[in-house]
């Protein structure tokens, strides 16, 4: 069986397993394939913790949920060294964070000393502790939760951490029909009734795809395209005044390397052989919309991010 066709096999079983949410399940595939991790939000019941678990299931790799509290300890996620008075030495005990897939469940309610703490691991790939590096698995990705509706005892998480995410993913409440099957499914599984399966995917095979994405061919226009949909956000006063009014800081080079590797992984998940701007602009709204830094009139007068990135699409011709 083909790469292509291993990954169509998991993106189908996800879409069964996890209803009623198909671009979570797409946005999951897209960030494993694009070596990325995912910030998630949305009301609470809406499948975020069974995605993430569930994917853990489809492919060759553990699953690990940290929860996420204000007592919480950097040491907690990380990991600490112990003594050990049998020899007299330190010896490091590795925390949650050492697993292929992390769950980190309501990231906005830890302090900022923990969110550093992740921070290092979600940019660096490793976790510093007792003046020693620990390198953290080869696949590795994280997906942070938070809710919109309950900010009581939260920490608004630091521009620089919301950068590291590849995509901010919003999550919405199913239709009536998709909800219907939720209730089918959640009976079958009360009543320890077989659901599908899916042959895991290997972390080689993994590994391949996340080859075959970069390997994918964009042509020089879309390029330009994503460099100038990033520039745009700098210099919006060259492109609208409106625009100009509602953007405070543009994105980062760091946003322009997202986009091109997320437009690449839909591409590829999508069985083309090329990149085209429609994948780009599929992708635009989850990459960018936590990227985004927006003025105090753009807040004021209750403008979303995804309001100024609607208008960006607009303005930004398609090379």
């Amino acid at each position: 069986m083909t790469d292509s066709a291993k990954l169509a096999n998991l993106s189908q079983w996800l879409n069964e397993q996890i209803i009623g949410q198909p671009e979570l399940s797409e946005r999951l595939l897209i960030a494993i394939l694009a070596n990325g991790h995912l910030l998630v939000e949305g009301a609470p019941g809406l499948a975020k913790t069974k995605a993430i678990k569930t994917l853990s299931n489809g492919i060759e790799g553990d699953f690990q949920r940290i929860q996420f509290t204000p007592d919480l300890l950097p040491s907690d996620v990380t990991g600490t060294d112990i003594y050990r008075p049998q020899n007299g030495e330190f010896e490091f005990k590795p925390g949650p964070i050492f697993h292929n897939l992390v769950l980190a469940d309501e990231i906005n309610r830890a302090p900022a000393k923990v969110q550093s703490a992740l921070l290092e691991a979600m940019a660096e790939g490793q976790i510093s502790v007792g003046g020693k590096t620990y390198a953290l698995p080869q696949l590795f990705m994280v997906m942070a939760t938070q809710n919109p509706i309950e900010q009581e005892g939260t920490y608004p998480l630091p521009e620089a951490q919301l950068d590291r995410f590849l995509m901010h993913v919003e999550v919405n409440y199913p239709d009536t029909e998709a909800e219907k099957r939720i209730l089918q499914l959640t009976r079958m599984e009360d009543s320890h009734v077989a659901s599908t399966s899916v042959e895991p995917v290997s972390q080689e095979d993994i590994f391949a795809m996340r080859q075959a994405c970069l390997e994918l061919h964009m042509a020089d226009a879309v390029e330009d395209y994503i460099v100038q949909l990033t520039a745009a956000t700098r210099k919006p006063s060259a492109y609208d005044q409106q625009l100009a009014d509602w953007i405070e800081f543009g994105i980062s080079p760091r946003g322009t390397i997202a986009l091109d590797r997320c437009a690449r992984a839909h591409a590829w998940l999508n069985g083309q052989d090329f990149v085209s701007p429609q994948n780009v602009q599929a992708i635009a709204h989850d990459v960018i919309r936590h990227r985004l830094l927006l003025s105090f009139e753009a807040e004021a007068n209750g403008i979303t991010p995804n309001q100024v990135i609607d208008r960006l699409l607009q303005l930004v011709p398609v090379a």
